[in-house]
């Protein structure tokens, strides 16, 4: 695809990194749009779980992907996320979507059931895209690729954090399982491994602050000629 005339930021890395955070604050700076692509996977796999649809079963579960009723509304209080007329905002955050969303995204017909529709969100002025294969798959020409990571301790530590204030008691060493099978599984998989672009700038986040990591980008940005 030809991003000539959008630019477009990819943030890749496993969950806790802080993608989601500095994607976040990245596009309200630049005034640029914002790709959530973790959110399809979940949003395909709440949708199957809704459906009683197995999630063994690629072909049913492409079915889903493909014929996704979501829709993305901006509001005051941040993006609302719409799937079959229900709001399924925190929904979709459920640790059990996401253990289940990293299974459907091994499959290659929900993947390419989803490709079209994340490429979709590349308009001006520009795009700032969060996920695990944006850099190497979704957007290869994209102009600043990043790669984020930080120890499974530490996004364990964050992810406790995060659940703890929406009064969820959750057990550390259990969350902390579930990164390392989820790393395992992402990193591993035949289609779209989790890894770094080839051309991506690779940060540790384990000992920085989120401002920090959103300054260092945005420097990296204007030493592209992405921004003034």
């Amino acid at each position: 695809m030809n991003l000539a005339n959008t630019p477009v930021i990819t943030l890749d890395g496993p969950g806790g990194a802080g993608k989601g955070t500095v994607s976040t604050l990245l596009a309200a700076q630049l005034g640029w749009h914002f790709l959530d692509s973790g959110a399809l996977y979940r949003l395909t796999a709440l949708a199957a779980m809704n459906h009683g649809v197995e999630l063994s079963n690629e072909a049913a579960v492409a079915v889903i992907a493909e014929h996704l009723d979501v829709r993305f509304e901006q509001t005051e209080k941040g993006t609302k996320i719409v799937l079959e007329n229900d709001n399924v905002t925190e929904a979709i955050r459920d640790e059990a979507v996401g253990r289940n969303a990293s299974v459907v995204a091994a499959y290659n017909r929900v993947r390419d059931a989803l490709l079209k529709r994340q490429r979709a969100f590349a308009v001006a002025p520009g795009l700032i895209a969060d996920g695990r294969d944006m850099g190497t798959v979704v957007f290869t020409e994209a102009p600043l690729k990043i790669f984020l990571t930080a120890s499974a301790e530490e996004r364990a530590k964050r992810r406790v954090l995060q659940l703890t204030e929406k009064g969820q008691d959750v057990d550390f060493d259990t969350v902390l399982a579930d990164i390392v099978e989820r790393d395992e599984r992402d990193t591993n998989r035949a289609t779209a491994p989790l890894k770094p672009a080839a051309d991506a700038f690779q940060l540790d986040t384990t000992s920085m602050s989120i401002d920090a990591v959103v300054s260092h980008i945005l420097a990296l940005a204007r030493e592209r000629g992405l921004m003034s």
